[in-house]
């Protein structure tokens, strides 16, 4: 039986957010910030798009409509039935707080609030589509997630009574309210599990079982749907009794992308000019606010090499994964985002060996540079398999402009001292 733990007050708000990690690979902060929080290998899903999704697998959700104006929030109001709820899609929190999330009773209230929100900036996102949606009759408001705890190898399910609520405010003012369950994938989640999971966090008794339905179809939702992370806050319970998902958020592992159709969801996804250029070419990128361009082959590299960067001082500028093929043509497109990026100082190439051996990543440097005009200096650590043959063909080539360092350490801090020159 899987175990269920209503405990979280021996953790610290950061074994916590470490627990919360909703998204494999998402981007851990070594000291800097990053623009804004993204993903490598993720699709975040706007709240209709979530619901959509969730009604795929049965979960009961609002009566609703996507829209971009004035003119079809009104006839959209008018095809769901009043009262509506306005609400600003965006992928940012804080909607309500900041004006985009409205209550209409009739038509002349939906014109005047899907006025002032299209348009509407939400920390930094502006509001292009609303949802328009029929107004629920609330009784209680609960929390309910499903996402990866790595660490354990394990399927983390949270569950409190608090909803309606930031989940992490939950966790420092009462833990005791969050009830956790880690499931093992082969073992999948039971109803007997579920409905222990669901007493732990001291629900309303009279809506045990259909929050136990409700928490099994999220759960074949989150596993069948290839989701990082399914979360509904609130799940409410309305004042029939029935349980009801009123919000969602989900994320989706790109990976998987081959056995579902998602093409619908690429239009909106958020990325700056940097990320749209990148995710052209086929790369693994997120632009951060630092000056040192950083390409590495692999993601667990990728991000140590933020790290180190960090250790010596710098601040880098993205985080770029190249994969295993570091042939000319890959490296030549990393370079070229990189380059293109006026705030980046100094690149620091970092490059382990493995499959991919390292003459022939020195081949893909060395053709790289023949393609791209670079006008940063490089710092290249070349390690691994075949390193000494790769180092030696790029011997010839080596300048102020193109550094070669044997350790990862030491290319971070020649990296981050040439980005202070420049």
């Amino acid at each position: 039986m899987a175990p269920v733990s209503p405990d979280l007050g021996s953790k610290p708000i950061t074994e916590w957010a470490r627990l919360c990690e909703a998204r494999p690979m998402s981007l851990p902060s070594f000291g800097y910030q990053p623009q804004r929080v993204t993903t490598f290998s993720a699709v975040d899903l706007l709240e209709y798009q979530g619901k959509q999704f969730f009604a795929q697998f049965g979960i009961p959700v609002s009566d609703g409509r996507p829209v971009t104006t004035v003119d079809e929030a009104v006839a959209a109001a008018e095809a769901v039935g009043y009262p509506v709820v306005v609400k600003a899609q965006v992928h940012a929190g804080g909607r309500g707080k900041a004006g985009g999330v409205k209550l209409a009773n009739n038509a002349d209230e939906v014109r005047e609030h899907a006025g002032n929100i299209l348009g509407l900036d939400i920390s930094g996102h502006i509001t292009r589509i609303l949802w328009i949606e029929i107004a629920s009759d609330i009784s209680e408001e609960y929390y309910v997630s499903f996402t990866l705890d790595r660490s354990a190898k394990k399927h983390l399910g949270m569950l409190s009574k608090e909803g309606g609520v930031e989940i992490e405010q939950v966790a420092v003012e009462n833990p005791d309210a969050i009830a956790k369950i880690w499931i093992d994938p082969v073992d999948g989640l039971t109803e007997a599990v579920c409905r222990e999971w669901v007493l732990a966090a001291n629900l309303n008794p009279s809506v045990t079982v259909g929050a136990v339905a409700l928490l099994l179809k999220l759960y074949t939702a989150y596993t069948d749907g290839d989701a990082d992370l399914a979360e509904i806050n609130p799940l409410i319970v309305k004042t029939d009794g029935k349980v009801h998902a009123l919000d969602a958020k989900v994320t989706l592992d790109n990976n998987a992308q081959y056995r579902h159709e998602w093409d619908e969801y690429e239009a909106t996804q958020v990325r700056d000019e940097r990320e749209e250029a990148a995710h052209a070419k086929g790369l693994q990128y997120v632009g951060l606010d630092g000056t040192v361009g950083v390409i590495a082959n692999g993601a667990g590299l990728a991000m140590s090499t933020l790290d180190v960067v960090n250790q010596a001082g710098g601040k880098p500028a993205n985080f770029l994964d190249i994969g295993g093929g570091a042939n000319a043509e890959v490296m030549a497109g990393a370079l070229q985002v990189i380059n293109d990026d006026p705030n980046v100082k100094s690149i620091f190439i970092n490059i382990f060996g493995g499959i991919t051996r390292g003459e022939e990543v020195a081949k893909g440097i060395i053709g790289a540079l023949e393609m791209v005009n670079i006008s940063a200096p490089i710092v290249i650590r070349l390690d691994g398999t075949n390193a000494e043959e790769g180092r030696a063909l790029l011997a010839p080539h080596l300048s102020d402009k193109l550094v070669s360092k044997p350790t990862m350490l030491e290319a971070a801090a020649a990296a981050v001292e040439l980005a202070k020159k420049n």
